[in-house]
């Protein structure tokens, strides 16, 4: 197998995005030629995406990763899918094999932010209980962390959005396998807040462009936890505020790893060392802290 890899990240606003530096770093560590570049797509926002792609296949490139808004629309331009996105139906990694073929059978689509953050649960969990767990946002990254709390085992998963629409159209789409075990909720937020095992927030909310919380944490009974996937900045109010409640906390920074962990085994078929990019990951992230960026 090739040792030299070309790979991209298509999407809006990546500019900042950590992911190139994170697997460029690793993929030196484990002896790769590896070149991850951007491809940010802000600007264009008619692009052809499955032109776009059969070019950059045509370049060389091996693999590109896709992140908003193109996670379900470039399921279009793509010969073959994991099972996991025929089921949530949004992909974030797209493989390709350099023919410039859209109807390769070698064009596969696949979704690590499952994979991600399901392993970055896992291991926060250990032997809590897996009753009832909240979700807070039902957009694109909410069916991801939906099919990893199914997965999971919990007895019981509530969606609750600002828009009940939303919630009602994921719940409808996990219907045929979710075995009853989830439902929207309409009711009041707060009311669910307080009766839960642990709360997965799923929204904008707290990154450095949407500052609050999207829940008040100092509701949630005693021994609740709180999971969150934004990571820039890892410390956000929802998780200080939840952790002067006295609940035990999960940052996105395991699930930004998990997914880019994952994404480099596809891509290049070797083991990344998850510990490692950990901590390049936090690295990275203290650096931009430190220089006002993140």
């Amino acid at each position: 197998m090739s040792t030299h890899y070309r790979v991209a990240l298509l999407g809006h606003g990546i500019g900042p995005s950590l992911t190139p530096a994170l697997h460029e770093q690793e993929a030196a560590l484990l002896g790769l030629d590896y070149r991850y570049e951007t491809v940010d797509l802000i600007g264009d926002p008619d692009v052809d995406l499955g032109a776009l792609l059969t070019r950059l296949e045509g370049e060389g490139f091996a693999a590109v990763n896709v992140t908003h808004p193109f996670k379900v629309a470039v399921l279009d331009h793509v010969a073959s899918t994991s099972a996991v996105v025929e089921r949530i139906g949004s992909a974030n990694l797209v493989l390709l094999d350099g023919t410039g073929d859209p109807g390769s059978p070698h064009r596969r689509a696949h979704n690590t932010d499952v994979t991600g953050f399901g392993a970055g649960l896992v291991a926060f969990l250990g032997d809590r209980p897996r009753g009832r767990v909240l979700q807070v946002g039902a957009g694109g990254a909410g069916r991801a962390t939906a099919y990893a709390l199914l997965d999971l085992g919990f007895d019981e998963v509530v969606v609750h959005d600002r828009d009940p629409v939303a919630a009602a159209a994921l719940v409808e789409r996990f219907a045929p396998t979710s075995g009853g075990r989830m439902l929207a909720s309409e009711d009041d937020l707060a009311t669910w807040v307080t009766d839960v095992d642990g709360v997965v927030h799923v929204t904008p909310m707290g990154m450095a462009e949407h500052p609050g919380v999207a829940f008040d944490p100092t509701v949630l009974r005693e021994g609740a936890w709180v999971a969150e996937v934004v990571y820039r900045p890892l410390e956000t109010e929802l998780l200080r505020r939840a952790r002067a409640r006295g609940a035990d906390t999960l940052d996105g920074g395991l699930m930004a790893v998990g997914q880019a962990v994952d994404s480099l085994r596809l891509i290049t078929g070797r083991e990344p060392d998850r510990d490692r990019m950990t901590e390049h990951f936090r690295a990275l992230v203290r650096s931009l802290e430190s220089d006002g960026a993140a």
